[in-house]
């Protein structure tokens, strides 16, 4: 009787597991499918990004430039205009594999876990440069829970087939955020090192690539040893990747000369005076951009 009593109590057992775990399958299955499968559905398109902030430039009636305003300093440039080398650095440190995988590299994803897991300290990024792109554009605010991050993944092979490979990198140039108020590659040249973006070195891009993960961590003119620490990341980076040696990759990070304030590009620098403060009132209080009433004849602008 206590045997039959035994087998009875292990059958009732079993077969609440197995209807407990059926109604877990028949309640996740569904969402996990859409997930599985999201790349392959016809979903609704992403929205157009949004126009970037630019600086805004004052000249007077001879021409001669008088004012720059800009409430963050975001220059946005072609992806043209930035030094192929540069280009080719960011890509080692950010994202190596851009060019093939179609938004998501889950096998990178894989490795930065393990890397992260066997380390002290975060070594290896997890997100490609498509899913930054996503972050920036289309998720900002929302809260970094589970959801997010399959969201983000989602919508990183969406726009992956809206948008050109070009397209993607050039956002993230215009708009990944360096530091000291720098919004974009161009902005970055000039706090860093008091240049164009075309006059980048590989090596200078490859230090601005290094800044993204912790803008405010690795900031050079704040934390210089930090800073010096994640800059010999940088470097061995790209001798893993072949862009340097390994012997100049370890003289890099050992010697480099690092920025050490923040710097302008002297053409681009105007002092504020009591008439160019007149002005910036006037444009913040009287003028309207964009409207009928604007008198595009006056004085203050050129357009």
């Amino acid at each position: 009787m206590g045997r039959f009593s035994w087998v009875f109590r292990l059958a009732l057992v079993i077969g609440a597991g197995s209807l407990l775990t059926t109604a877990v399958v028949v309640a996740v299955a569904p969402r996990g499918w859409r997930i599985v499968n999201a790349h392959e559905e016809a979903p609704t398109e992403l929205p157009d990004f949004e126009p970037l902030a630019q600086r805004t430039y004052v000249y007077d009636t001879e021409g001669n430039e008088i004012a720059v305003y800009e409430l963050e300093n975001s220059q946005p440039v072609t992806l043209d205009q930035i030094p192929p080398e540069v280009v080719e650095a960011f890509l080692a440190v950010e994202d190596n594999e851009f060019w093939v995988h179609k938004g998501v590299n889950m096998r990178s994803l894989f490795r930065a876990t393990l890397s992260n897991f066997a380390s002290d300290a975060p070594q290896q990024g997890a997100s490609t440069i498509t899913m930054q792109v996503v972050k920036n554009d289309f998720l900002a605010g929302l809260e970094r829970d589970g959801r997010y991050k399959v969201l983000q993944m989602v919508y990183a092979l969406r726009l992956e087939k809206q948008k050109t490979k070009q397209e993607i990198l050039e956002r993230y140039l215009n708009t990944v955020f360096f530091g000291n108020n720098a919004y974009g590659l161009q902005a970055a040249a000039e706090v860093y090192f008091g240049k164009n973006v075309g006059e980048l070195t590989m090596v200078q891009g490859a230090f601005l690539a290094g800044l993204v993960r912790s803008p405010s961590g690795f900031d050079p003119i704040r934390h210089s040893e930090r800073a010096r620490a994640r800059f010999r990341q940088v470097t061995q980076r790209l001798s893993d990747v072949g862009l340097v040696t390994p012997l100049v990759g370890s003289m890099l990070g050992e010697t480099w000369k690092m920025p050490e304030r923040v710097q302008t590009i002297p053409t681009y620098t105007t002092k504020p005076t009591y008439y160019t403060e007149a002005i910036k009132e006037y444009l913040q209080t009287k003028c309207v951009w964009m409207s009928s009433d604007l008198d595009v004849h006056d004085p203050f602008i050129r357009r």
